[in-house]
């Protein structure tokens, strides 16, 4: 029943894609004829706005197009991945001129050389010229054009930065060619290999090699996958492999998961609004977003900090809050909690106090907050209790 559902629900999604698809031609020089094009731009795309897109280039595009359209629908839906510009290149019957190959070196040659500048000199330029493109880019092929999309890895200025290669047919030495160029990288690049227990015999063989290949490749700038589907055949496993590699390649950029808070935030080394700093800030520069840090978020990071006691950072996640949010409560919150546990307590008490005045947070009311003054409230009538105790006491030793 689960998987019927899941199966109607992809139609829909597929469907709802195909709906928003415009059909358009490019006239190349480099081809000397005219190229159509599938283009899918973002369900709330705003050509008048300063929001830019990544543009994921789909290669044969005639039968891959919709299911990478959909998956992009599937997930930018739930925030997995930023909202998308979807591209598929019609090849039909010049798919196997375009992607033309020295046997040799596995690189294109004559009329594969003209598609792969025409992708790389045309398309992506007018691209950038007609839509809100921000500068990541993802390639992604199939097959013979799995192997194609390795040949953008030697341009002198990437033309992707991300390669999503589904049971490429690797010919030549372009396989070993790959490993070496990974290795030479000094800015972020994402490469995403896939194959199946049962792939076409040869091009698994190779893939294989590929990946041990790969696998030693030392590149603090390279961030690799790799996947081996079981049961899936060179075909079947097309869908799971776009699935897997737009999960990957756009990890962080989902919101902060239970692996990356156990894994990363739990024993990252300085406060923890820095973590969340560095990363959104990674996010801007990888995929040109202005991504903002949700409450949400901040409050994972603060159960953190508390499961750390690591009160510095309560204290500056509560200055962030304020920063980001500051019509809520939640800043002020984190830096009466700071002050509390330090002690601090008729502090800690005027800062929940400012915090009545302010909107409520995702999780935390101001009838909590109310709470807490009253309990602090309690604490500091002890304390002057002590304090009176003591001034007595001082007084009979004088006596």
């Amino acid at each position: 029943m689960r998987k019927t559902i899941l199966l109607v629900f992809t139609y829909l999604i597929f469907a709802f894609s195909t709906a928003q698809v415009t059909y358009k031609e490019i006239s190349s020089a480099s081809l000397n004829s005219e190229r159509k094009l599938k283009i899918k731009l973002p369900k709330n795309y705003n050509p008048d706005s300063d929001v830019k897109h990544p543009v994921i280039i789909v290669f044969d595009g005639d039968y891959l197009f919709e299911p990478v359209a959909g998956q992009v629908d599937f997930q930018t839906y739930f925030d997995d991945m930023p909202s998308s510009i979807v591209v598929g290149i019609m090849q039909g019957e010049d798919r196997f001129y375009d992607a033309y190959y020295d046997p040799a070196t596995g690189l294109p040659t004559e009329s594969g050389l003209r598609f792969h500048n025409f992708v790389s000199d045309e398309l992506l330029p007018y691209l950038d010229k007609e839509y809100n493109t921000s500068k990541f880019r993802v390639a992604v092929g199939h097959d013979r054009m799995g192997n194609f999309i390795n040949s953008y890895l030697f341009k002198e200025n990437l033309s992707f930065q991300a390669y999503v290669c589904i049971s490429p047919d690797f010919v030549g030495s372009l396989s070993s060619f790959v490993s070496k160029r990974l290795t030479l990288f000094k800015d972020d690049v994402f490469y995403y290999m896939a194959t199946s227990e049962k792939d076409i015999p040869q091009i698994r063989e190779n893939i294989l090699v590929t990946n041990d290949q790969i696998k030693a490749v030392d590149n603090k700038h390279l961030t690799y996958y790799f996947d081996d589907f079981n049961g899936e055949t060179h075909y079947t496993l097309v869908t799971s492999a776009i699935s897997r590699s737009f999960d990957k390649i756009f990890d962080i950029y989902t919101p902060l998961r239970e692996k990356e808070l156990e894994e990363k935030v739990l024993p990252y080394e300085g406060t923890l609004d820095q973590y969340l700093v560095d990363r959104y800030n990674r996010i801007e520069k990888l995929f040109g977003i202005e991504k903002e840090i949700s409450e949400e978020e901040l409050e994972k990071v603060a159960k953190i900090a508390e499961q750390r006691e690591d009160l510095q950072s309560l204290y500056k996640l509560g200055k962030l809050a304020n920063k980001l949010h500051p019509e809520t409560l939640l800043g002020t919150y984190y830096l009466a909690q700071s002050a509390e546990r330090l002690g601090k307590t008729k502090k800690a008490k005027k800062l929940y106090e400012s915090a009545l005045v302010l909107d409520d947070a995702l999780n935390i009311d101001k009838e909590y907050i109310a709470t807490k003054i009253e309990e602090l409230n309690v604490v500091l009538v002890d304390l002057d209790d002590d304090i009176e105790d003591e001034e007595k006491e001082e007084d009979n030793e004088e006596k």
